[in-house]
C-alpha cells in the first residue's frame, strides 16, 4: 500500500514538473527577438501540445517504458521543448531495461538534453545553468557548459535506474533462494515420510506376516497357537499405532488443517526402545544374540536414538525376508564422544530368498545416516555372512 501511494505522488509530481517546463518553454520562445510573432505562436503551440502529451504519458512510463521514452524525445530533438519528462522517463526504462536499450536511451537523452540546455542558454544566459559552468563568453565554453550540465543532468535519472534496477534484482534473488529452499524443505520432508513409512510399516507387517504363516500351521488347542494368535493381535496394533504416527507426521507442523485438540503425535524410539525391538524379532521366530553396551544411554540425543532404532529394525526386517530361520547377531555399542556403532551380521542362506522391494530399506537406510554425518557399510562379510554395520557421531556433553 505504501508503495503505491509513493508510485502515485511521485507520478503526479512528474506530470506537473513536465507541465510546468513546458508551459515555461513556451512563454520563453514567445519573446525571442528576430523571429516572426506567426511562427513563434505556431512552434510554441506545437511544442507545448507536445510536451503536454509527453508529460501526459508518463503516468505509463512503469508500464510501457520505452514507448514513454520514445515520445518524450520528440519535444526536445524535433521542436524547441524541454526535456524534463524524457529524464523522468529515462528512469523508469533504466530500472527494467539493461545492455544496449539502457545505453540507447542514455545517449538520445543525453543528446535532447544538451539541445534544450543549448535552447536555454541561448534565450536567456545570465540565467542558464550551462552559463554558470563558465566565465568566459566563447562558443566552446558554452558548448562546454552545455556538455556538463547535459551530463548532470542525464546522470541522475540513469544512476536513479540503475540503482532501482539493482535493488529488485537483488530482491528477486532472494525470493529465489527463498523458494528454492522452500522447495528442498518440502522435499526433505517428503523423503522422511517415505523413510518412517517403510521402516515403521515394513518392519511390522513383516512381523505380522510371519506370524500369520505360523499361525496357518499351528492347531488351536496348542499353546503356541494362542501365544502366536496374542503375537498377531499385538503386531497389528502396533501397526495401527505407527499408521497414526506416520498420518501424524504428514499432519504435524506446516499442515494448518491439523484438527485442534486431536491425539498427540506418539513419541519416536529411543536407545532404550531397542530391547523391545529385539524381543519382538524374537517372537516373530528370529535367534537374535544381542550384546549392548551403552555409556549414558539416557543422555543420547533424540534423533540419534530414533536412527539406531530404525536402522536395526530395517537390519532385522532383511534378516527375516531373505534368511529366515537364520540367527542375527546384534551389537550396538558406544557412548558420547566416541559415537554409536550398530553391528548386525548373519549366515547367508543357501538360497536366496526373493523379496519385493530389494533395495528401498538399505537407500532409506543410507539418507538416515547421512542427515546425521555417520557411515554405512552393508554386505557379505566373507562368503557366508552378510554384515550391516554403521557409525553415527554422538557429540560429547558441553563442559
Amino acid at each position: 500500500m505504501g508503495r503505491s501511494v509513493l508510485r502515485v505522488v511521485c507520478t503526479v509530481l512528474a506530470v506537473a514538473a513536465g507541465v510546468l517546463s513546458s508551459t515555461v518553454n513556451v512563454a520563453l520562445d514567445s519573446s525571442v527577438p528576430g523571429v516572426p510573432d506567426t511562427v513563434l505562436s505556431a512552434l510554441g503551440l506545437l511544442g507545448w501540445f507536445a510536451g503536454i502529451g509527453a508529460s501526459v504519458m508518463l503516468v505509463w512510463r512503469h508500464r510501457w517504458p520505452l514507448l514513454v521514452t520514445g515520445i518524450a524525445l520528440v519535444p526536445p530533438l524535433l521542436l524547441t521543448g524541454d526535456s524534463m519528462a524524457a529524464l523522468i522517463a529515462l528512469a523508469a526504462l533504466t530500472t527494467q531495461y539493461v545492455g544496449w536499450w539502457r545505453w540507447s536511451a542514455a545517449t538520445l537523452t543525453f543528446a535532447a538534453t544538451g539541445l534544450a540546455v543549448w535552447h536555454d542558454a541561448s534565450r536567456y544566459p545570465e540565467v542558464s545553468l550551462a552559463e554558470a559552468w563558465m566565465s568566459t563568453e566563447t562558443t566552446g565554453a558554452k558548448l562546454t557548459g552545455v556538455v556538463l550540465t547535459a551530463l548532470l543532468f542525464t546522470g541522475i535519472p540513469l544512476t536513479v535506474g540503475i540503482v532501482r534496477h539493482s535493488l529488485a534484482e537483488t530482491r528477486r534473488r532472494i525470493a529465489e533462494q527463498e523458494a528454492l529452499r522452500d522447495q528442498m524443505a518440502r522435499r526433505e520432508e517428503q523423503a522422511r515420510i517415505a523413510r518412517e513409512m517403510h521402516d515403521v510399516l515394513g518392519h511390522r507387517l513383516s512381523l505380522l506376516s510371519l506370524q500369520a504363516g505360523a499361525l496357518e500351521v499351528t492347531t488351536a488347542t496348542t499353546p503356541d497357537a494362542a501365544e502366536a494368535a496374542k503375537t498377531v493381535r499385538t503386531t497389528a496394533r502396533q501397526s495401527l499405532d505407527d499408521l497414526r504416527q506416520v498420518i501424524g507426521v504428514l499432519r504435524g507442523a506446516g499442515f494448518a488443517d491439523r484438527a485442534p485438540g486431536g491425539p498427540a503425535e506418539p513419541p519416536q524410539p529411543t536407545l532404550a526402545d531397542i530391547p523391545d525391538l529385539v524381543t519382538g524379532a524374537r517372537q516373530a521366530g528370529l535367534p537374535v544374540n544381542v550384546t549392548i553396551l551403552l555409556d549414558h544411554a539416557g543422555s543420547a540425543p533424540a534423533p540419534l536414538g530414533t536412527a539406531a532404532y530404525r536402522i536395526l529394525q530395517e537390519a532385522l526386517t532383511n534378516v527375516l525376508r531373505h534368511a529366515p530361520g537364520a540367527p542375527a547377531d546384534v551389537s550396538v555399542r558406544g557412548g558420547p564422544g566416541a559415537g554409536l556403532v550398530l553391528e548386525v551380521v548373519n549366515p547367508l542362506p543357501p538360497h536366496p530368498v526373493p523379496s519385493p522391494g530389494s533395495g528401498t530399506g538399505l537407500t532409506g537406510v543410507t539418507e538416515r545416516i547421512s542427515l546425521l554425518g555417520g557411515t554405512l557399510t552393508a554386505g557379505p562379510d566373507g562368503e557366508r555372512a552378510f554384515a550391516l554395520r554403521a557409525w553415527l557421531p554422538w557429540a560429547a556433553p558441553a563442559p
